[in-house]
């Protein structure tokens, strides 16, 4: 029954092809499917990594923060005088992008210690109200819109007032929190 084996001379004298990956003996066709493979990899994780990054990454993102923006010295602001035009640099996340915005607010007070901040933009197309104080009032040039010193609508197309902003004092500074 011994003689039914093969010896071991014979397996090693084996001349079957091993295949492309055959470590013992390198070729030409061996090295071109590694490089080819090592490319191809390359590319999925180099276009693979930032389209994950991309489509999660929004939705990781923090939202609902409340953010205090400081406006300036609360000395600054008289009472009872016209409202004070009052403007801040904010930095704002766009997409994946942080963009610097300026800011301008309205703001009033009657006794020094209690601020009235009113936005600055048109509740009607967004244009840019001003302070006239022969009218006692804002009003905006797009379409002639009037709003009261506390930012209710007088006269014109708007549909509803200036929004307000919560505002704060904290160590002589005031800060306002946008919605």
């Amino acid at each position: 029954m011994e003689e039914d084996r093969d010896p071991p001379e014979a397996l090693e004298d084996s001349s079957a092809p091993l295949g492309p990956f055959d470590v013992t003996e390198p070729s030409r066709r061996a090295f071109l499917i590694r490089s080819i493979a090592a490319i191809g990899g390359a590319i999925t994780v180099a276009i693979g990594v930032p389209s994950v990054v991309f489509v999660t990454g929004l939705a990781r993102a923090t939202t609902g923060e409340e953010t205090w923006i400081r406006l300036g010295l609360v000395s600054s602001i008289e009472p009872g005088a016209p409202p004070t035009l009052m403007k801040a640099t904010v930095v704002r996340r766009n997409g994946y992008l942080m963009e610097e915005q300026g800011v301008s607010v309205f703001v009033t007070t009657e006794n020094g210690s209690e601020f009235t901040v009113l936005s600055n933009i048109c509740t009607h197309l967004g244009c840019r109200v001003r302070w006239v104080d022969e009218q006692d009032g804002f009003f905006c040039p797009c379409h002639n819109g009037v709003f009261s010193r506390n930012g209710d609508v007088v006269s014109g197309p708007p549909p509803r007032p200036l929004d307000r902003f919560e505002s704060k004092v904290e160590e002589g500074q005031l800060f306002f929190k946008e919605a």
